[in-house]
């Protein structure tokens, strides 16, 4: 049994939230983008969830929006993050379950698909898939392996589908 539960975040977390990221990522930067993710149009409140462990923010972790360009034109797309657990609950299972969570939320919302960039060990073993087995582009930093870039197929993803391939482009918020 877990000493935590997750739910969508609140504006009354935000502060918190901010204190996980500087936290868990060591600078402001992932907490300032958030602010700016939370003012653009990709924010999905619905999407963007928190874990609570006796009353305090432990995790959060969000769904926002992205741009796919392929040979169909222009799309919206999911987009996970960032997945933060603050170092003193990690190792906990906090972030696979908000993972899980987010996915389910996101099928819910009839998304085909979540693309990210992260560790190929920890969100393989979570069932994402290298994105480029998919048909999907990311340019990702030079320390960054190709593996990086990945997806997770939802149960509204149609592989025939021209529009689900293409190019990510992440919005101007993220810099």
């Amino acid at each position: 049994m877990s000493d935590w539960q997750i739910r969508p975040e609140r504006p009354e977390d935000f502060v918190a939230i901010r204190q996980l990221l500087v936290a868990a990522f060591g600078d402001e930067e992932v907490a300032d983008g958030v602010d700016r993710i939370r003012a653009s149009w990709i924010y999905r409140p619905a999407m963007s969830l928190v874990a609570v462990s006796d009353g305090d923010v432990v995790g959060c972790v969000m769904i926002d929006g992205c741009t796919l360009t392929g040979e169909a034109g222009e799309r919206t797309a999911a987009m996970l993050t960032p997945l933060a657990v603050i170092p003193g609950h990690q190792r906990r299972g906090i972030g696979a379950a908000l993972v899980r969570a987010a996915l389910a939320r996101a099928e819910e919302a009839a998304e085909p698909l979540v693309v990210l960039e992260g560790s190929p060990s920890y969100y393989g073993a979570l069932g994402f898939l290298p994105a480029r087995d998919h048909g999907i582009e990311m340019h990702l930093p030079e320390w960054a392996p190709a593996e990086a870039a990945q997806v997770y197929l939802l149960p509204a993803y149609a592989p025939e589908d021209p529009g689900l391939r293409g190019t990510v482009a992440y919005p101007p918020v993220f810099g």
